[in-house]
């Protein structure tokens, strides 16, 4: 059986990059409500690792969303983001849907970094709210 991909991101607040990639990917952020309060209950998670939105209870420095594609794992880390990214993500909506995407991610949070067609058609390189790039085309 081949691996399942999930997409790890690191972020200084994963609730809001996991709610921006649902958003943008048409993705559902997960529910951890039944995991949280089963190990908050056990002993095996305290509240200080736990927070709560709105009627879910979730894991503080985690949180997840799924869609069609590979899940999005986000997990907190100290210290903010410092080089440009090794990995990054292509959305490929095609050429007449594209502009319309852009606008569409940057209402949602992400920043257009620079536009290029130096390998085909225009791709736009923005940057999610923690400053991971992206490119649409």
């Amino acid at each position: 059986m081949p691996p399942t991909l999930q997409i790890a991101f690191d972020a200084t607040d994963p609730h809001a990059l996991a709610r921006f990639w649902a958003a943008a990917l048409g993705y559902e952020v997960e529910d951890h409500t039944e995991i949280v309060t089963g190990l908050l209950a056990a002993g095996h998670l305290t509240e200080e690792e736990a927070v709560t939105d709105g009627d879910r209870r979730s894991f503080r420095d985690v949180a997840t969303c799924r869609g069609p594609g590979p899940r999005i794992f986000v997990q907190r880390v100290p210290e903010p983001k410092a080089a440009k990214n090794r990995v990054h993500l292509d959305l490929q909506v095609g050429p007449d849907d594209a502009p319309g995407e852009v606008e569409r991610l940057v209402a949602l949070g992400a920043e257009v970094l620079w536009v290029t067609s130096d390998r085909g058609p225009a791709t736009t390189t923005l940057r999610d709210p923690e400053g991971n790039e992206f490119c649409v085309s």
